[in-house]
């Protein structure tokens, strides 16, 4: 009767800590989901436009720092996009550096540069971009990640519930 009794205690044990397990699943998949997820696609070449990404990314983790939310923001570039995220001019490739953005180059390193190293904004790179311009990786700004594929990344990111943004 002892063996049964012990054998009824363990099961009841364990069908207490599955069922706790159940309950309390859904509060750490809620946790994870407070984490805000944005991933910005920069594929253009207008520096206008770059610079209104770039008060868009700020606005919007100062809105999620000032409300206390974690958040994971990531910037994406492939095509035209590799212009920002290198010095150089990038010449006699389809991406070549103009006058507009020559003017404006350092003002936006700085202001992207910020973003990662004040606010955690990742930057990622296109491989395929990079290679197809024989651009020396040694030449990218060093806070850049590189990706095998931009769009790759992007529906990934998508997958795993971010959301897609690009400013027009």
């Amino acid at each position: 009767m002892k063996t049964i009794t012990t054998v009824g205690h363990a099961f009841a044990a364990g069908l207490l800590y599955l069922i706790t397990l159940v309950a309390w699943s859904p509060l750490y998949a809620a946790e994870d989901d407070e984490i805000v997820k944005v991933v910005y696609h920069a594929d253009f070449a207008d520096p206008r436009r770059f610079s209104a990404m770039l008060s868009s990314i700020h606005n919007m983790v100062t809105y999620y720092e000032d409300q206390l939310l974690d958040y994971d923001v990531r910037v994406v570039f492939n095509s035209y996009g590799i212009r920002f995220v290198t010095g150089d001019s990038l010449k006699d490739t389809p991406f070549a550096a103009d006058a507009a953005l020559e003017e404006r180059r350092d003002n936006l390193k700085g202001r992207l540069l910020s973003l990662h190293e004040v606010a955690g904004v990742k930057l990622e790179l296109c491989e395929i971009t990079r290679v197809s311009v024989g651009l020396d990786p040694d030449k990218l700004y060093p806070e850049v990640a590189r990706v095998p594929s931009g769009v790759v990344q992007i529906a990934d990111l998508q997958r795993q519930g971010f959301s897609y943004l690009k400013v027009e």
